[in-house]
């Protein structure tokens, strides 16, 4: 496990753009990383030998720097456009596939109100991140809209933002 670790960071030195959390399930990854660092830290505790006590607890602080490192990327403030740029260069993530909605498309603006059918939870995108938008501020969800994407505010239904043909 700590050559892995030692691995993992130096690739995090030489190249940090790979470093970066892409989902949710990379943090999911790195939190069970802690919980095993720290198995292996009360073992080392246990035998009592003080040099695997030592490299446990700086296995520890490694594997915590780097959940912390992705939860900030995580959580960095991206602006309306950084998307673009990883679209032009993950075109099948972006493709339209089969998708299809039980109501006709229509072309919403910023302060609208919608009815609910449009923003169910069916439609939500769970995972912003995987695409490159902002994160969504509180009570308020990125919801498909055919080839549109939208920010609504859930609790009332008003349209916050609107990214015309997002998809392809």
């Amino acid at each position: 496990m700590r050559k892995l670790i030692v691995s993992l960071v130096m690739a995090a030195t030489i190249a940090p753009g790979v470093a970066s959390a892409q989902s949710a399930a990379e943090l999911r990854r790195d939190r069970q990383d802690i919980r095993e660092q720290h198995r292996d830290l009360r073992d080392a505790q246990r035998r009592g030998d003080r040099r695997d006590v030592r490299d446990a607890r700086q296995d520890l602080r490694e594997s915590r720097r780097e959940y912390r490192e992705d939860l900030r990327d995580r959580d960095r403030r991206w602006a309306r456009d950084d998307w673009r740029a990883y679209r032009n260069q993950n075109r099948s993530l972006y493709a339209r596939g089969q998708w299809r909605a039980p109501f006709r498309y229509n072309q919403w603006r910023p302060g609208v109100r919608i009815a609910p059918s449009y923003y169910a939870q069916r439609y939500w995108i769970n995972d912003p991140w995987r695409y490159r938008l902002p994160p969504a501020r509180a009570n308020a969800r990125w919801v498909r809209h055919y080839n549109d994407v939208l920010l609504v505010d859930y609790r009332r239904g008003v349209v916050l933002d609107v990214i015309p043909n997002f998809y392809w």
